[in-house]
């Protein structure tokens, strides 16, 4: 059983991902105000390597846990909403890249995971 990192087609499909996906996240008007003043070359970095350990790839995930990493965020409104529309994105994305619907439902399920934790509860 291949991994969904695999699935997609490795480091170049999360290059391709990420890309997609901020472009979904910057146009969104429920969440770009999040990513203000955000180096986004440095955030679509942090987000491959998270991606790629989440999704069965080599784990060179560095960044900060869940919950740290999102606390500022919290403090400027973060809430279910806003964290609804990212796995919207996520799966509008990954739809684009002709991942199947159940394999989108295992990454909503692995994102559903964090929720508390990005949330700060």
């Amino acid at each position: 059983m291949s991994t969904i990192y695999e699935q997609l087609g490795g480091a170049p499909a999360m290059d391709a991902a990420v890309d997609i996906f901020y472009r979904k996240v910057l146009a969104d008007e429920r969440i770009a105000k999040f990513f203000d003043g955000v180096d986004m070359a440095r955030q679509a970095a942090k987000q491959k390597a998270f991606l790629t350990m989440v999704f069965g790839g080599p784990n060179a995930y560095t960044g900060k846990d869940m919950r740290a990493a999102h606390a500022n965020l919290v403090l400027k409104g973060l809430n279910d909403s806003h964290f609804d529309a990212v796995v919207e994105n996520l799966g509008a994305t990954l739809a684009d890249l002709g991942v199947p619907s159940e394999k989108i439902a295992e990454v909503a399920a692995v994102a559903e995971s964090v929720r508390n934790d990005v949330l700060g509860r």
